[in-house]
Parts: structure tokens; sequence; C-alpha cells
């Protein structure tokens, strides 16, 4: 059965997927069924699947734009995920917000437009995965430094591996 769980950021959601099991074969896991998902009120057309592959202390982001809604889900191993409310109408700017995601927990965050996500990778390697309702469109997006001092984020390490672009260079 899905469940969906609202957390602190208005409009992101943390999400088990509806069929997660293991046996003595393995495991397996249903990351996205469309009438589930739609049953639930999460009724975001998604038209692209995205994965990054990472080694251990690589961040990634934080990035977003203003049209782009992300369902992200850990396919292998397991990251910190930091989600940061850019929307400057917004109440809740410059909050954010972070998530433990693995191939264990099988948990999955969707994050709607505006908001930033960025994620570190806390084990050997991991595959980031995320479903999204645009086309990727690097120009349209916003980059905030993982390190900003305006948003004061808590990351579990303290000297990443990081892009010139994710340095704010």
């Amino acid at each position: 059965m899905l469940e969906v769980t609202k957390t602190k950021l208005d409009g992101v959601l943390l999400i088990k997927p509806p069929t997660h099991f293991e046996d003595f074969r393995g495991s397996y896991v249903e990351l996205y069924n469309e009438e589930l998902y739609h049953q639930a009120g999460l009724a975001v057309k998604l038209v692209q699947d995205d994965i990054s592959t990472s080694t251990r202390n690589v961040l990634r982001g934080i990035h977003g734009d203003s049209e782009t809604w992300k369902l992200i889900s850990c396919l292998h191993g397991k990251f910190y995920l930091v989600v940061l409310n850019h929307d400057k109408d917004s109440r809740q700017f410059g909050q954010w917000e972070s998530f433990t995601l693995s191939d264990t927990n099988r948990l999955q965050v969707l994050i709607p437009p505006k908001f930033g996500n960025g994620h570190v990778v806390l084990s050997e390697t991991a595959i980031f995965h995320y479903k999204q309702n645009t086309y990727y469109n690097r120009a349209g997006q916003f980059t905030v430094a993982w390190n900003d001092p305006r948003f004061k984020i808590w990351w579990p390490i303290r000297h990443p591996i990081v892009s010139q672009r994710d340095q704010g260079v």
C-alpha cells in the first residue's frame, strides 16, 4: 500500500512505495504505479527518468527550477537528501528539510517546483533516481551553493567532493 506523509515543507511529500518485499532471492520494489499515485492525490504527469551514480562524499546540487516536480528515490546505496524552499514568494522561503534515502528503506520524496534539492552520498556508491514532469532544461535551473550561509543547511560531512557548478563558481 502506498503511504504518503506530509513534511514540514508545504508541498514536499515523503512516500513509501506500494510494493516492497525481500526473500532469499533478493528484493522487489514497485517504484511507480501511475494509478496508485493518482489515487493517493499525486496526479503529476511524469515524463522523464534520470539517474546519477556517485561515490562516497560526492555532493550534488542544490538545483531546481520554477516548473519541475521530481519524484526522488535511491536505487542503490544510501544518500542524505536536502530539499530547500527557493520560492521567494513563499512564507517558507529558505527553509529546508533533510531525508536519508537508501536501497533498504526505499523511501521516496516528491519535490514541487521552486524547490531545490541536493544530496551527498553516504555509502561507497549510490544511484540517485528521479522521475520528473518536465524535460531537462539546465538553462532554466537555479543553483544554490551547498554551503550558502543564508540557509544554514547541515550536511553530515565537512569536506564534500563537489563540481565547480555546485561550489558556486
